[in-house]
C-alpha cells in the first residue's frame, strides 16, 4: 500500500478515529486502527465491540491495500508532523510515514484478525445537527457518573413521529430536551438508551456538519449515527430506564423569574463560601431573590438581585454544583422557577423575556436539600 495526503487532514482524521479506541482493548488488535486506500478513498476505522467509527478522505492512492496500525501511537506521530504532505507506503511488516525530513516506521498489526465491523442500520430520520448538539449538551449534564449504575449514565431518546425527547437522571436531578427531527417512516414510535459518554462524543465531532443521520437497528440494539462522511455506531444500554417523566409535577402554583446571567454569576460567587456538600439557600420574595451560604462559624456570604414572583414568598436550598451546571445550560435571557412546596423538586426553563410564557422545550428539575425547619 502506498498513498500521499496532507498532514493536516490525515491527522485530524486519525484523531478523530482514535477517539473510539479503549484504554484497555479486550484484545491486542483493537488497539489499532484499520486503514484501506481503494479508488482514491482513504478509509479509517476502530471498533471495541461496543463503539465503531469510521470515516473517508481522498487521498492521492499509488498502491491499493489495508494495514492495521497502533491507533494511539499513529495519532501523536501525525499531530507532531510538520505541515506537509505526508507519504505512508508499506515494506513487509512495516508502514513508513514519510513527512519532509521526517521519517517514522511502525509495526503493523494482523489485519486478519481483525473484526468485522457492524454495519450501521437503516437510516431512521435525520435531525438538524447543531440543533441536535445543544440539545444533547443540555441533557447529558443531568447523566450519572456512576458506573455501578449503568442504566442511568444512559441518555433515553423517546422518538415519536417527528419529534426526539431526550431525558437523563443521576437521581439528583432530571433534564428533557425535545428536539424535532425528520423520520424515514412517518408515525415512527421507539426509543433507545444511548451512553451519555456516545452521545456526548457525537454532538461534539458530529454535530457541526449539517443534517445528522439517525439510524437505529430494527431489534434496538445498535444505533448509528452519519455526517460528513463519518459514521460511529454503539450498542445500546441494556435495561429498562426509570419513568421519570412523572417527577414533572402537573401543578405548579409557584413561579419565579431571573435573569439568567445575572443569577449565574450571583450563585458562582456566593458558592465559594460553601463547602463540600453544603447548599446554596435561595429566597424568594416579592421583586428580589435572597442567596445566602455557609452557617454558624464558617465563613459565609449573601446576595440580593432582582426576581419577579407570582405566588407566595419560598425558601429553597440547593446543591451549588447542580445549580450551576442547570444554570449553565440555559440561553435565554430569563429563566424561569415553577415550585410546589420547598420539600419537593424545582423546575427550571426558559424564558425569553420578563412577561412571555416560559419554553417548555428544555426542563431541568432539581431536587433541594431539606432545611431544618422543613
Amino acid at each position: 500500500m502506498k498513498f500521499r495526503v496532507e498532514r493536516d487532514v490525515l491527522a485530524e482524521a486519525v484523531s478523530w478515529t482514535a477517539r473510539s479506541l479503549s484504554p484497555r482493548p479486550p484484545v491486542p488488535v483493537l488497539a489499532g486502527l484499520l486503514i484501506r486506500a481503494e479508488s482514491g478513498t482513504l478509509s479509517l476505522a476502530s471498533f471495541d465491540y461496543e463503539i465503531s467509527a469510521r470515516l473517508e478522505i481522498p487521498a492521492d492512492i499509488t498502491e491499493e491495500g489495508t494495514i492495521l496500525v497502533s491507533g494511539r501511537l499513529l495519532a501523536d506521530i501525525c499531530r507532531s508532523l510538520p505541515s506537509a504532505p505526508v507519504e505512508v507506503a508499506t515494506d513487509g511488516s512495516k508502514v513508513t510515514l514519510t513527512c519532509r525530513n521526517s521519517r517514522f516506521n511502525l509495526a503493523t498489526m494482523p489485519e486478519g484478525e481483525y473484526p468485522e465491523l457492524p454495519k450501521l442500520p437503516d437510516i431512521s430520520g435525520v435531525v438538524d445537527g447543531e440543533a441536535f448538539s445543544q440539545a444533547v449538551s443540555q441533557v447529558i449534564i443531568a447523566a450519572s457518573r456512576d458506573d455501578t449504575l449503568p442504566i442511568l449514565t444512559g441518555v433515553r431518546m423517546e422518538i415519536e413521529d417527528d419529534l426526539i425527547t431526550l431525558l437523563a437522571t443521576d437521581r439528583y436531578r432530571l433534564a428533557l430536551r425535545e428536539v424535532a427531527w425528520k423520520p424515514s417512516s412517518p408515525g415512527i414510535s421507539t426509543s433507545a438508551l444511548v451512553k451519555a459518554k456516545t452521545l456526548n462524543e457525537v454532538a461534539k465531532t458530529l454535530g457541526g456538519a449539517g443534517d445528522l443521520n439517525i439510524a437505529l437497528s430494527t431489534d434496538s440494539e445498535l444505533i448509528g449515527f452519519e455526517s460528513g462522511g463519518r459514521r460511529t455506531t454503539s450498542l445500546l444500554v441494556d435495561g429498562e430506564y426509570p419513568k421519570i417523566r412523572s417527577l414533572f409535577p402537573d401543578n405548579t402554583p409557584i413561579h419565579a423569574m431571573v435573569e439568567t446571567s445575572t443569577l449565574v454569576e450571583a450563585v458562582r460567587r456566593v458558592s465559594l463560601v460553601a463547602e463540600r456538600n453544603t447548599p446554596v439557600r435561595l429566597s424568594f420574595t416579592q421583586g428580589q431573590l435572597a442567596l445566602d451560604a455557609g452557617t454558624g462559624e464558617d465563613a459565609q456570604a449573601s446576595e440580593v438581585i432582582e426576581a419577579n414572583l407570582d405566588g407566595d414568598d419560598i425558601t429553597v436550598a440547593f446543591n451549588p454544583h447542580y445549580l450551576s451546571e442547570g444554570l449553565g445550560a440555559f440561553s435565554s435571557k430569563f429563566v424561569r422557577f415553577s415550585f410546589t412546596t420547598p420539600p419537593k423538586p424545582a423546575v427550571m426553563s426558559a424564558q425569553d423575556d420578563a412577561i412571555g410564557e416560559d419554553r417548555e422545550d428544555y426542563r431541568y428539575l432539581l431536587m433541594p436539600v431539606r432545611l431544618p425547619n422543613q
